[in-house]
């Protein structure tokens, strides 16, 4: 392994002292002798193999022995000092960087991921070597995820999806996020992943000599115009092409450009000569160009971009860019690390992290883990527009990103000063979806009024918002506190409680706690203004109530509240019987409990109550086990009875995959059914998931359980399942 180390950093490195990186395998060795992986071999084989992927992308000595190291303070009897004492105060630095960011306390998952990536922005910020590290670190592990229980790979694969590919991404480096996806891809999607692996097998030799055909008449025609290159296929990645198929609604037969034809050359020049010369053998699809070269992306890729038509009318892309555009392509930051040419070029590279200081400002802002965490993917991974300043400055915007957007990145008080915009000479709303290459201008007024909250909505950047919501903090708190005050006691009076009844100290001491807020007032104002969202609060209050309550000291007196108020004009009794039977008796005042709906087939018990006669529940409702348990005087025996025509509101929920078709295909389900539509609420939620939530008129349980199943075979249905009020 050393052996093998050491021609690697001959091949790939410049300026490493061999000798250090000598000392620290031998170091690990030892540190780690007694220790096994998972696969049974000799632990020092992960640091290694993780060295290896860093002398991969050419980095400095001191990359590498902390690569070598980055276990030791964490699994072995080894510490801070010991490292700093051997080799250097860097070393230990990056070694404590590391292991840092694999210490989380135990808390939800969702605040142990926003912990885990807070910790890496931090850390990137002190020093971007940290993450490169974490990141050969993950890749390895990704490698030998076999080992591991499917649990494990399960979770490991989808933070790798969710965290470290993305960030791979913003730090360019494509090599090491491919070949993550792919790996993450193989164990979440597995059918999917083995599909495509068979499909690409089967046509390998017929693809490849085609693309042989392209290239030999692509380097003939290069070679005659004098310009030095290197040409190769590059096979699509599984992800990629099962990413196209699911986006493009396409089967992989459907999809022409697996593969990609990369050329290479040595001067800028070259690559625009290249083009001409492809274009002129091949004909260009129209709209499909990209020039990144002039406008390079934010993680500093750059590349011409082409899709052609090539023999047999089969499209297939061309990618052009210099030798050292395809280093950086490869391994991103880690190409222009500033050791590695003797170099200091750290303010080049802090230029190339701008991004990173924006993701570092707006999530101090951001208290909820769970909204941190959806905000920082799509910082990530969001396709991005290209824009130019009047004066000719090119600024990389999100997809969709609006006026708004534009003001806010020039500067906060443009952002905070804009009345309205032109875009390429033209007036356009605030609203407007800006294009890549329009030329945006701001108006602004002399005596600003500040952004309006409907802004909120229109921007599509994090960093506009952060901006946003951190104006009407200041301007505008108290107006927010009452705001916020307001929406919290609707949103629990709507969920059926009294805000001033459950939200005690010691839950809102803990919900604050949870949001990072210091204050009841805090928590207002965040309300107020939009930063979280009334519900979110109020089911957080209400689980931790639900949770600490004693059922004896406080949900009873609730429930009797509930069950004995005096009838209302939206509570009329039955005048008719509706098919209950009462201790034998058919003729007696009922009415359904609103808590639970039960339907004919249900189990059921009743409840005496004050002036509206029995109310009947389902025996598995939350009160009615109560009621059981406590009140055995007020609870009679029920059973159903069999009115002619009586109809039943039952609720179901459908949690599915978000496809067109689905709210259709469930509608006809129910035209088929022997049940009827009483009301409907379909949305999307997170993760590419929607939820349909049903109200249906039925008979009697079983048509109810006969519709479910027929629900539950609809193409991406998760789960289905009957809910309450």
């Amino acid at each position: 392994m050393l052996e093998k180390l050491m021609e690697l950093i001959d091949k790939n490195c410049n300026n490493v002292d061999k000798k250090i990186v000598e000392k620290a395998y031998y170091f690990a060795d030892e540190a780690h002798k007694k220790q096994k992986r998972e696969s049974g071999e000799p632990y020092i084989s992960h640091p290694v193999e993780v060295a290896y992927i860093l002398v991969e992308m050419g980095l400095d000595t001191s990359t590498i022995v902390a690569g070598l190291l980055h276990d030791v303070i964490e699994d072995t009897q080894f510490s801070y000092e010991d490292i700093e004492r051997e080799f250097s105060v860097e070393v230990a630095n990056l070694v404590e960087g590391v292991t840092k960011l694999g210490k989380i306390e135990c808390k939800t998952k969702e605040e142990q991921q926003a912990d885990n990536v807070r910790k890496m922005l931090l850390a990137m910020a002190d020093d971007i070597r940290v993450i490169l590290i974490k990141l050969a670190d993950r890749l390895h592990n990704m490698r030998t995820l076999k080992y591991m229980p499917v649990k494990k790979q399960k979770e490991k694969a989808k933070e790798t999806f969710d965290i470290y590919a993305p960030l791979a991404h913003r730090l360019g480096m494509s090599k090491i996020k491919w070949e993550l996806e792919d790996l993450a891809f193989r164990y979440i999607n597995q059918n999917e992943y083995y599909f495509i692996v068979r499909k690409i097998a089967e046509k390998r030799v017929e693809r490849e000599k085609y693309i042989d055909e392209i290239i030999s008449q692509l380097k003939d025609n290069l070679k005659k115009s004098g310009i030095d290159s290197d040409i190769e296929g590059r096979p699509k990645h599984f992800y990629s092409i099962y990413r196209k198929m699911v986006k493009k609604n396409k089967t992989i037969d459907q999809i022409f450009d697996l593969t990609a034809v990369r050329i290479l050359v040595n001067t800028v020049k070259d690559c625009y000569a290249a083009l001409g010369i492809a274009h002129t053998i091949y004909k260009p699809m129209p709209g499909r160009f990209k020039d990144y070269i002039a406008m390079p992306k934010p993680n500093m890729y750059q590349s011409l971009h082409s899709t052609v038509i090539g023999p047999q009318g089969k499209p297939f892309e061309i990618q052009i860019r210099t030798f050292e555009m395809h280093k950086t392509a490869e391994y991103g930051i880690a190409a222009h690390w500033k050791y590695k040419e003797g170099v200091d070029t750290a303010n080049d590279i802090d230029k190339k992290l701008t991004w990173l200081r924006e993701i570092l400002e707006w999530q101090r802002e951001t208290s909820d883990a769970e909204e941190f965490m959806e905000r920082f993917k799509i910082d990530l991974f969001s396709d991005e527009v290209f824009v130019f300043t009047p004066n000719g400055k090119v600024i990389n915007l999100p997809y969709e990103a609006t006026p708004i957007d534009f003001a806010y990145k020039i500067h906060t008080e443009i952002g905070n000063s804009c009345i309205g915009a032109k875009v390429s000479g033209k007036m356009v709303p605030l609203d407007y979806h800006l294009k890549t290459g329009e030329i945006v201008e701001v108006l602004v007024s002399s005596t600003p009024k500040g952004p309006s909250i409907d802004w909120l909505n229109m921007a599509k950047s994090n960093q506009a918002k952060s901006k946003i919501r951190s104006w009407f903090k200041k301007a505008k708190r108290e107006e927010n506190i009452v705001k916020g005050k307001d929406l919290l006691e609707k949103e629990t009076k709507k969920q059926g409680y009294n805000f001033g009844e459950i939200a005690k100290k010691e839950i809102l001491d803990t919900v604050l706690k949870r949001y990072n807020m210091n204050s009841i007032d805090d928590l207002y104002a965040s309300v107020g203004i939009g930063a979280v969202t009334s519900s979110t609060i109020v089911s957080r209050i209400k689980d931790i109530y639900m949770k600490t309550s004693k059922m004896d000291e406080i949900d009873w007196k609730k429930i009797q509240e509930n069950l004995d108020q005096p009838m209302g004009k939206s509570h009329k009794a039955e005048k008719k019987s509706p098919g209950i039977i009462v201790k034998g008796e058919s003729n007696v005042l009922v009415r359904f409990a609103k808590c639970c709906n039960p339907v004919p087939g249900d189990d059921i018990i009743g409840y005496i109550t004050k002036g509206r006669g029995v109310s009947i529940h389902r025996k598995d409702c939350k009160n009615a086990e109560f009621l059981l348990k406590n009140k055995d005087n007020m609870v009679v025996e029920v059973s159903w009875g069999r009115p002619k025509g009586a109809e039943y509101i039952a609720q179901i929920k459908i949690e599915a995959e978000d496809r067109g078709k689905l709210l259709a295909e469930s509608m006809e389900v129910i035209s088929n059914s022997k049940t009827a539509l009483y009301a409907v609420n379909a949305k999307p939620v997170k993760n590419g998931l929607a939820v349909i939530d049903i109200k249906l008129k039925i008979s009697n349980v079983d048509d109810l359980k006969d519709v479910m199943k027929k629900f539950r075979k609809l193409e991406g249905v998760i789960q289905v399942y009957r809910t309450k009020n």
